[in-house]
């Protein structure tokens, strides 16, 4: 079952947020009927964007990411919020790529390197608060850790991972965000980077059938490892009839009265849920007293 824990290690020294994905991904990856190598790399997006989203701090809050990195992917997009709730999109669903030389599926081909990664934090000001780096290796795991040393200030190792099986459906899937706290021991940041570098990727511990707390337990073993809170991720979409009424009248008068004369039924689709939604005639009238009122 999935799971995040938020815990940190050395006397507060280290912030560790890791969790297992592999229901939430699935869901994501079989609502967007996604090929394996585009499957990974939404994945990636989603168990980053849970991660991350428990790092706001207001409930009202919520996070974008976006990377494009010019690649036949296309955009991925995900947004997220503080109960770890995420729901997310990719250009180009059916991207696929021979694996690479690794043997692994190859995320940063479809993703490309030739962008941005851009976080967004809507806190519910006027702006929202952007942060933009380039994409380093489009493995998104990398992109992040460089995004949070570049743009916030602290060092971070980022670990994502998404094992598609051969039916297509997700095996194993989970991420880790580990930072270092200001003041931290130098040496400290210097073992924890050895061990993961030693370590097996984390799909190979959740293929295991360890938990987020034994994988956690294993990597900082004799570190006091405390964990302060558990959170159930869950793909969440909270799009709605009223949400897609408000969007359309917002779209001015001139155009809406262009859609009430031609007379047709007008569709949109969400890009996070494939919901659709149909406004026909007299859905398009009433919307435009709307927006006349």
């Amino acid at each position: 079952m999935d799971k995040l824990v938020r815990a940190t290690a050395k006397g507060g020294q280290v912030r560790i947020i890791a969790a297992i994905t592999t229901d939430l991904v699935n869901e994501g990856v079989n609502m967007h009927k996604c090929a394996p190598t585009a499957a990974a790399a939404l994945g990636r997006m989603l168990t980053a964007g849970t991660l991350m989203g428990t790092m706001l701090k207001s409930q009202s809050d919520s996070l974008t990411l976006q990377i494009d990195g010019g690649g036949k992917a296309r955009s991925v997009v995900v947004t997220a919020h503080a109960d770890s709730s995420v729901k997310g999109y990719i250009g180009n669903p059916n991207v696929d790529l021979p694996a690479n030389s690794k043997g692994k599926l190859d995320v940063s081909g479809v993703i490309g390197v030739d962008g941005y990664l851009r976080v967004i934090r809507d806190m519910g000001l006027r702006e929202p608060y952007i942060g933009q780096v380039p994409i380093s290796t489009g493995e998104i795991g990398d992109d992040l850790a460089y995004y949070f040393t570049v743009s916030e200030q602290t060092p971070s190792a980022v670990g994502l991972g998404v094992l598609v099986d051969t039916d297509m459906s997700i095996k194993a899937s989970g991420g880790f965000i580990i930072q270092m706290m200001p003041g931290a021991d130098e040496f400290l940041a210097d073992i924890i980077t050895y061990r993961l570098e030693e370590i097996p990727s984390i799909t190979e511990f959740i293929e295991k059938g360890m938990t987020i707390e034994e994988i956690l337990e294993f990597i900082f073993e004799d570190m006091e490892l405390k964990i302060h809170e558990e959170i159930l991720p869950t793909y969440k979409c909270d799009c709605c009839r009223e949400r897609v009424e408000r969007a359309l009248i917002s779209i001015g008068r001139k155009d809406l009265e262009e859609l009430y004369d031609d007379g047709k039924t007008e569709e949109i689709k969400c890009h996070f849920c494939n919901k659709n939604y149909e406004f026909n005639h007299e859905d398009i009238g009433k919307l435009l007293e709307n927006a006349n009122s």
